[in-house]
């Protein structure tokens, strides 16, 4: 199953999650972003998602 990396930042660009997760297609790993995203209090931090190749699953600036 492909790996995906969900990366929070704070206003001043410091990580405040950086986290691996299984998931078998793009669109799982974006429900899976926002399900940990919503779970850790973080929906409207700065967040991305991104595959193993560093291609961009999910984004909010």
């Amino acid at each position: 199953m492909p790996i995906f990396t969900l990366t929070v930042f704070d206003k001043s660009g410091n990580k405040l999650v950086d986290e691996n997760f299984e998931a078998s297609s793009e669109a799982e790993a974006k429900t899976k972003g926002e399900q940990i995203l919503t779970e850790k209090g973080f929906e409207e931090h700065t967040h991305r998602c991104v595959n193993a190749s560093g291609k961009l699953i999910l984004f909010h600036r």
